[in-house]
């Protein structure tokens, strides 16, 4: 048999659903990635800088997010495979390029989900009196079974719960318009840092430690191009999915970072484990209060269940090409990787058992801040080396834009290392294992050395298929 027999027989083996997903489910799993980051996490970011230094530091992540959005937009639009960021840092550095990138989101995709399900136990807690790993366990199973069941099913009942999660911060924010006083904003005493003031009441360092803080309104969003390749149509579903998204969440953003500390005090909105839930109860709206709670439920459920989708996609275009264990890319009678689904989720779950939540997010964001970096760069060489590559939809600003997400991801990596620097070290140990795995075996056993040659032999692949 030839070698282009075994690469069409190769990937006829690992073919995902086409079609399935127009823009505005790739906005909705834009927005389910993130919105469990609106309910609890960001506000911790006003404990380290007073609500004027959290601002400053969300509106930066905001920015750094904004800019990188407009980047992908572009690049997923012209390189539309499953991979996302990946895909694209390897059509423009090349093999070790594209797995170093793939590798920082994925340490991001595997770690989020461990963290979610232990905030996820928290909250069943307090609303059934159940925890522990048996909960993690039944969180797991079941929603890797939802996308057992096949993509269109799995992205339906992610829109349902992202709803709900939407529902509790508008409803959230309508009854807290009017206890809204500008001075409850800043009533935390300025210390003596400096650059201390009553707006910026622990000074610049506050700022800066507060930056991972202020991901978390925004944090995984960039994972929307990892459906590219379910897309009806990639070249206009995945930016207008990926920048409708974007849009949205700055709006939810701004709603709880004004309105929860307006209303019930920036001091105890940044001490408290459920900001919306105590917000609310502190102005008088008992009733619902407890709706939020169970709703709350929902966005950590919600972003739990579009993450672990956004793994299998990685690790199966990972696995694909060649840079992890190949079998990983299987797909089943459904066209779902159920291998990649699998794998990672029994990876989280043991991670889990450690019961550091803020930990693992923490390492999250390291993952995240570092594939930032690569992502942008990956634009401003793609616009150098490949000026003419066919662009479908072109990034605002072009190279100064993506160098803006550059700066900011870079700086925002200096953050997490401020705030804990634990996570900083355990996350560069996971690099370096990855890194050896690729540079000792698979760097010598890839399928295809570029994204093109590989969607040539996909394309050939279902072609043939459909002769057949």
């Amino acid at each position: 048999m030839s070698e282009h027999s075994l690469d069409q027989a190769y990937l006829a083996k690992r073919q995902l659903k086409r079609g399935t997903a127009g823009w505005m489910l790739l906005a909705g799993l834009g927005v389910s990635y993130v919105i469990s980051g609106d309910f609890a996490g960001w506000n911790f970011g006003i404990a380290e800088a007073g609500w004027g230094g959290f601002a400053i530091a969300a509106l930066l992540m905001g920015v750094m997010y904004f800019t990188l959005v407009l980047a992908l937009a572009e690049m997923s639009a012209a390189i539309p495979a499953a991979g996302g960021g990946y895909s694209f840092a390897r059509q423009a550095m090349g093999p070790t390029g594209g797995y170093l990138t793939g590798l920082a989101v994925l340490i991001e995709y595997a770690l989020a989900p461990a963290a979610i399900v232990i905030f996820i136990g928290s909250a069943t807690e307090e609303l059934l009196g159940i925890n522990g790993p048996w909960v993690y366990a039944m969180f797991y199973l079941v929603f890797i079974g939802i996308h057992l069941a096949g993509v269109g099913e799995a992205l339906k009942v992610m829109m349902v719960i992202s709803g709900l999660a939407v529902f509790a911060i508008i409803a959230t924010a309508i009854a807290l318009i009017g206890d809204f006083v500008t001075s409850r904003l800043f009533d935390i005493a300025p210390t003596d840092a400096a650059g201390a003031s009553e707006f910026m009441p622990m000074g610049w360092y506050g700022v800066w430690a507060a930056l991972p803080f202020g991901m978390w309104l925004f944090l995984a969003v960039e994972g929307v191009p990892l459906a590219a390749e379910e897309a009806k149509d990639p070249a206009r579903d995945v930016p207008k999915g990926i920048i409708g998204a974007m849009i949205f969440l700055v709006f939810t953003a701004v709603l709880v970072v004004f309105l929860l500390a307006g209303a019930a005090g920036a001091d105890a909105m940044g001490k408290s484990a459920v900001p919306l839930v105590d917000a609310l109860n502190a102005t008088g709206n008992p009733t619902l209060a407890t709706l939020v709670n169970v709703l709350g439920l929902a966005g950590l459920i919600a972003s739990f269940f579009s993450i672990i989708y956004g793994y299998s996609r990685l690790v199966f275009a990972l696995s694909r090409a060649g840079y992890l264990p190949k079998s990983l890319s299987l797909t089943s009678e459904r066209k779902v990787p159920a291998r990649a689904l699998i794998i990672p989720g029994v990876f989280g779950f043991l991670v889990s058992l450690t019961g550091e939540g803020d930990l693992i997010l923490a390492m999250a964001v390291v993952g995240a801040t570092v594939s930032y970096a690569l992502m942008a760069l990956s634009h401003i060489m793609l616009r150098i080396k490949q000026p003419d590559m066919p662009r479908p939809y072109k990034t605002p600003g072009g190279i100064f834009t993506s160098s803006i997400a550059l700066v900011l991801s870079l700086v925002a990596l200096t953050g997490v290392y401020a705030f804990d620097p634990r996570a900083f070290y355990y996350t560069l140990l996971l690099f370096v294992v990855g890194a050896a795995y690729f540079l000792l075996y698979s760097k010598n056993h890839l399928v295809a050395k570029t994204p093109e040659e590989e969607f040539d032999m996909l394309a050939q692949a279902e072609s043939d298929l459909s002769a057949a």
